[in-house]
């Protein structure tokens, strides 16, 4: 059996560190798997659906290296949902129910009052013919729930939780349509997963008691429902659900300079016990995923691990991977010269402006005649092979200085900074013109 996995976003706003962990997982075990990766917009929400995200999200993927096989939108799918909806209706899987969002309110305050659960107490199967007829003659339109079997218990065994177990008399009878014939999420989901041969559905453990739910509605469907595996939710550095978890997205890691590839390594491991290792390569988070390596508990998410990581990436990454993203003028040479002392690709055009200046020189006055020196002794170096080197050889025995006495100020000139790049890479990028400019400048 091909496995088939399937990320399911509502086109209601950007993706988010959730959303982004949730369909790397999903893509990463139909790969391991060797199997198909499913892209489903769950735009059955008119009024807050917008093009515009449908948009955002399939760029979003493809940034992520996490395409695709197929694509397909729930509100193609109505006439699908409406089939299935009747047969189940007539069956008697699915009934009307006629209370006012008010009525049930009511009904769970006096239940909780009561000590009770606030369980749908079903007063709407008890309704006669003539009176649903009375119901629907005033204006009543229903909602619709579906019926829950309460002879068995519902049991299956998840990849990462392990064997679950629930009482349907315990749940609500779910509404999976309102009375204006808009759908809610679970029924078109299950019906979905049917009908696209869905093996495999990974989200987080918020979703378990819809599961339960769901697993009733396959089987009333006539299908086996598929496997699950449900993950721990991600948790801020605050130790607790973190809200501003659901506001970061791919924009603003784009925006702050993160590749897509820092991403995947982090999320890939995320509750695992696995370390997370700076991978540029797909490969190995691919072949190392497995839901048997996740953890129960909340997976915290830090984004400066994330910069970290982003960083040990880019120090590996190949000037032909970058060369688009860099200034016009900057060669490989000096790529590699840089490479080492950035975050972010961004950070590069500092680099490049302490190349090509101007630069704001760093003197603290003591050093005028050292760096006169230095410009006489550049003056009359080979710049052809390791001027840097025979820049420092040559003052070394001319000023006796060596270690920090001889090497800072000479970097403070050239460059204006007191840290940075290795200098016998950096000088040669600066040239001989520009080095004796600025040695000379005090």
């Amino acid at each position: 059996m091909t496995t088939v996995t399937r990320f399911a976003p509502s086109p209601t706003g950007r993706l988010h560190v959730g959303n982004i962990r949730t369909a790397l997982h999903n893509w990463l075990f139909a790969q391991a798997s060797g199997g198909k990766f499913m892209l489903r917009i769950d735009d059955t929400d008119a009024e807050r659906s917008e093009e515009r995200f449908v948009e955002a999200i399939r760029a979003d993927l493809a940034w992520l290296g996490l395409a695709p096989a197929a694509e397909v939108r729930q509100s193609a799918r109505f006439a699908l949902y409406q089939e299935r909806f009747d047969a189940l209706v007539a069956a008697g899987r699915i009934y009307p129910a006629y209370e006012t969002a008010q009525e049930l309110d009511l009904k769970r305050k006096i239940q909780r009052g009561r000590g009770l659960p606030p369980v749908y107490d079903r007063a709407a199967l008890a309704l006669s013919d003539a009176e649903r007829a009375r119901l629907e003659a005033d204006g009543v339109r229903p909602h619709w729930r579906f019926r829950l079997d309460h002879g068995a218990t519902i049991e299956w065994r998840d990849l990462i939780r392990g064997d679950q177990h629930f009482d349907p008399a315990t749940m609500s009878d779910p509404v999976v349509r309102r009375a204006d014939g808009s759908w809610l999420y679970m029924l078109p989901s299950a019906i979905d997963d049917v009908d696209l041969g869905i093996t495999h559905v990974v989200r987080g453990e918020d979703h378990v008691s819809n599961t339960a739910l769901q697993i009733q509605m396959f089987e009333a469907l006539g299908a086996a429902p598929p496997a699950f595996a449900h993950e721990a939710l991600l948790t801020g550095n605050e130790g607790k659900l973190s809200k501003r978890l659901g506001s970061v997205g791919v924009d603003q890691f784009r925006e702050a300079g993160i590749e897509p590839q820092a991403i995947r390594a982090l999320l890939a491991r995320l509750g695992t016990s696995d370390p997370v290792e700076p991978v540029v390569d797909v490969a190995p988070l691919v072949a190392g995923f497995d839901f048997s390596r996740f953890g129960r508990a909340p997976a915290r998410f830090d984004e400066a691990e994330l910069a970290q990581v982003n960083a040990r990436i880019i120090h590996q990454l190949a000037f032909a991977a970058v060369a688009d993203r860099l200034p016009a003028a900057m060669g490989e040479a000096a790529w590699e010269a840089v490479r080492p002392n950035i975050g972010t690709i961004a950070e590069v055009r500092d680099w490049w402006q302490v190349i090509e200046g101007p630069i704001d020189r760093v003197d603290s006055g003591e050093d005028t005649d050292y760096l006169a020196a230095a410009a006489e002794a550049a003056a009359t170096i080979d710049w052809a092979s390791d001027p840097w080197h025979a820049l420092t050889t040559r003052l070394k025995e001319s000023t006796g200085r060596k270690g920090k006495a001889l090497f800072l100020p000479l970097r403070r000139a050239l460059t204006g900074r007191d840290h940075g790049p290795d200098m016998a890479a950096l000088l040669p990028l600066i040239g001989r013109d520009r080095a004796l400019s600025r040695l000379s400048a005090g």
